[in-house]
């Protein structure tokens, strides 16, 4: 969680997962869709460096709660027509080691 301009700024966490054999364009047809919503794969460290997530994570930030980012992957998973799973975590803080940085 963080302030900017007075307001408060929450950090999310997302996994979603794809089922009935989803394939690689399913799952890129979801990251649009996401993308489309300010959610995507890559996460941004405190010097400005930036490095993708692990497959089907994503992360957002913004005065939302968790369930109102919820909706939104949900509603952006059930695009696929696929059946799906969907967890997000709101975040203090983070911390990380092997992502790719891009």
């Amino acid at each position: 969680m963080s302030e900017i301009n007075g307001k408060t700024m929450f950090h999310f966490t997302i996994r979603v997962v794809l089922y009935d054999n989803a394939t690689w364009e399913d799952y890129k047809r979801l990251a649009s869709a996401l993308a489309a919503k300010n959610i995507t794969d890559v996460i941004t460290a405190d010097d400005g460096a930036r490095y993708k997530l692990p497959s089907a994570e994503y992360q957002c930030q913004g005065e939302l709660s968790a369930e109102d980012v919820r909706k939104i992957c949900s509603n952006a998973a059930t695009m696929t027509g696929k059946r799906h799973a969907v967890l997000v975590t709101a975040s203090a803080g983070r911390a990380w080691s092997g992502l790719s940085r891009v």
